[in-house]
């Protein structure tokens, strides 16, 4: 205990200097430097020291200072966030440096309050100290510490510092990000662990100061810095900071196949996914009908789907890396994904099928260092002719799909028992996800617009378009109703029909409405104006792509959809007779692998057909594919803005 003592005392020095040099520090900050921004970090140092079981102790040492009345305002109080069932903090010293050269150290009354919640509550709370009113100018400086992890696992014995051991024990992993919101003038993270730890890291996105220093015990003091570390500014729909500013990930793991074997046996051994006789009853009553593999695996994975609330509540032991068992699932009938995910294996399992848990990253990209790098757990289950399929009845409640293809692209790590690396989930061809509206109108000569149109759609687009079904079903009608009024408030619905959302498994979502749509179209004896109704943005909520910003000219980042797609527009427009001359808006093409775009109007059998085929072809595209996106959102746009003109000849 005394060598680790002094290794602590090791580790702090550089925090002690800093503390001694705050008012140094303060003074280099510029007027004006940081001119729309209302609070700098002057300096952020985190120190950590990791035992050989894996318990880190984390000292943070900050510096802030006041820019403007709103900074004064928003930082009030020192907040750290923590769980009680795997983590210990405190707050040890805040200090006030006041704009006029006053030092101030507050008396630390430190409150301990649940910490805010929603949808998941597992017990998390926050410690909080009162700074009272700032000033523009003044500097806030706090000293903390920090013991454990993020999630509570099952750990015991007499050792009162078990439960703040890593689930994977005497392995240490940390996600560093070195990008914030706020401008920093220096970040330093050190890390001290046994150099027989084989300590793993990698830089991403960027750069950073590196340092290896031999200490004492026979370890490595590692060290990192970053100075003049600004915001990102990114347009809407970039990826997660994460995936473009600079990271460190550091783990003593020694690589996936570890990762994905341990994550496979600390559920194994806890007896995650043994199903009970009643369960197994349950599993036999659903499978009934069942004649295929297919049918088994989707009547199971949409009864989880279905048929489990989420929400987290605590239940003590077992949250985390560590499914909650079967029995307390199937009685419970709620939690987070881990519990559907768990919940869902032990079903098929009951089947007779062979399945395991998976972790992955909904929203960011996980890199090839095995740190934690994971919020969200799913099914794999073993198909007869060897493969494995995802599966995830967290993301699929309502939804005609078994795995989320708005989980694109999107890594993920089986735990199996002979181990897996690490895989990526395929692109879904955008004709998976279609959206289709087809009409057949007609312009009367006192510009009423008379006709039928018919919206279907499948995948994600289904997904989408099914969500005017929430709510209590003697809601549905009006809700399909209101998005034809919300474009056309003067419409007069003559029937309105769709297929039922409790039988969204049997067939694609499908929406029917015959109208009259009173002074649409501008009709005099010279001309008709008019602009295909399917082009006006009906459902548009289905069509993410038509949210982006188009006046960007370019994006220096990787952006996402919601997911691959392709809309389909068509539109048979009959006119008053007598118009035969027409200016059309000139048809638009665009050729692409991932992207295209091909629409505009052809003249058939006296009528005018209008037609749109939009394909995007990814989730996750590069910066260099934003001309081709914005392209087509640009010609979809035309053609909603740019309306048909119809004249009748001039005799003489």
């Amino acid at each position: 205990m005394k060598q680790v003592s002094l290794l602590f005392l090791m580790l702090c020095m550089t925090l002690m200097g800093f503390a001694q040099s705050a008012e140094t520090r303060l003074a280099t900050v510029q007027d004006g430097e940081y001119d729309g921004y209302d609070i700098v970090t002057v300096f952020d140092s985190t120190s950590v020291m990791m035992e050989e079981s894996g318990l880190s102790h984390v000292y943070n040492h900050k510096l802030w200072k006041i820019l403007t009345d709103n900074g004064a305002r928003d930082f009030n109080t020192v907040k750290m966030d923590y769980d009680p069932l795997s983590a210990y903090v405190e707050i040890r010293e805040v200090v006030i440096y006041r704009k006029g050269g006053a030092r101030e150290v507050v008396d630390l009354l430190v409150y301990d309050y649940p910490a805010p919640a929603h949808m998941i509550y597992w017990g998390a709370r926050q410690k909080m100290v009162a700074l009272g009113r700032l000033e523009p100018g003044d500097a806030v400086e706090v000293n903390t510490y920090k013991k454990g992890f993020t999630y509570a696992l099952l750990q015991g014995g007499e050792d009162p510092d078990a439960k703040y051991i890593p689930p994977m024990r005497g392995h240490f992993y940390d996600i560093v990000p070195f990008w914030s919101d706020q401008p920093v003038m220096e970040k330093v993270y050190q890390v001290n662990v046994l150099a027989s730890k084989n300590l793993r890291y990698a830089v991403y996105n960027g750069q950073l100061e590196q340092s290896q220093q031999i200490a004492d015990g026979g370890r490595i003091l590692y060290t990192f810095v970053k100075k003049d570390i600004m915001p990102l500014k990114t347009p809407r729909y970039t990826l997660a900071k994460n995936d473009i500013d600079t990271k460190l990930l550091l783990s003593t793991a020694k690589d996936w196949e570890a990762k994905s074997r341990w994550f496979y046996g600390v559920n194994e051994d806890y007896g995650s996914f043994v199903p009970t006789e009643e369960v197994k009853a349950k599993v036999n009553s659903l499978l009934a009908n069942a004649k295929t593999e297919n049918d088994s695996i989707s009547i199971l994975t949409h009864w989880v789907a279905d048929n489990m609330r989420y929400s987290g509540i605590s239940m003590g032991e077992g949250e985390g890396f560590t499914l909650h068992k079967c029995e307390m699932n199937y009685t419970d009938r709620c939690g987070v994904c881990k519990d559907k995910a768990g919940m869902l294996i032990s079903m098929l399992r009951a089947a007779g099928f062979e399945a395991f848990a998976a972790m992955t990253m909904a929203g960011e990209r996980i890199d090839d260092i095995p740190a934690d790098q994971f919020n969200h757990c799913v099914t794999v289950v073993k198909r007869r002719n060897g493969n494995y399929q995802l599966l995830d009845p967290t993301w699929v409640p309502g939804v005609r799909e078994l795995w989320s293809s708005a989980e694109q692209q999107q890594n993920f790590l089986m735990g199996l028992p002979q181990g897996a690396t690490l895989g990526k989930t395929p692109v879904s061809r955008p004709e998976n996800h279609y959206l289709k509206m087809t009409a057949d109108t007609k312009v009367k000569k006192d510009g009423t617009l008379s006709g039928t149109v018919t919206i279907t759609a499948e995948g994600q687009s289904d997904r989408a378009v099914r969500s005017v079904f929430s709510g209590r079903k003697s809601e549905w009608r009006d809700n399909v109703e209101a998005q034809m009024r919300n474009i056309y408030p003067n419409v007069r619905l003559r029937s309105v029909k769709y297929t039922d959302e409790e039988t969204y498994l049997e067939h694609p979502v499908k929406i029917t409405y015959k109208f009259d749509i009173p002074h649409y179209a501008t009709v005099s004896e010279r001309e008709v104006i008019v602009t295909p109704l399917v082009a006006r943005g009906l459902y548009k909520f289905a069509m993410r792509h038509l949210y982006y910003d188009t006046s960007l000219e370019k994006r220096d980042y990787p952006f996402s959809d919601r997911c691959s797609r392709q809309v389909v527009l068509t539109e048979t427009m009959t006119l008053p007779s007598g118009y035969t001359s027409a200016k059309m808006p000139k048809y638009r093409k665009l050729d692409g692998k991932d992207i295209s775009f091909s629409g505009g109007y052809k003249f058939e059998n006296n009528k005018f057909v209008f037609q749109e085929n939009i394909r995007l072809g990814k989730r996750v595209y590069e910066a260099s594919d934003w001309p081709a996106y914005r392209t087509v959102v640009q010609n979809q746009e035309f053609f909603q803005n740019t309306p048909l003109i119809v004249v009748k000849p001039v005799l003489y």
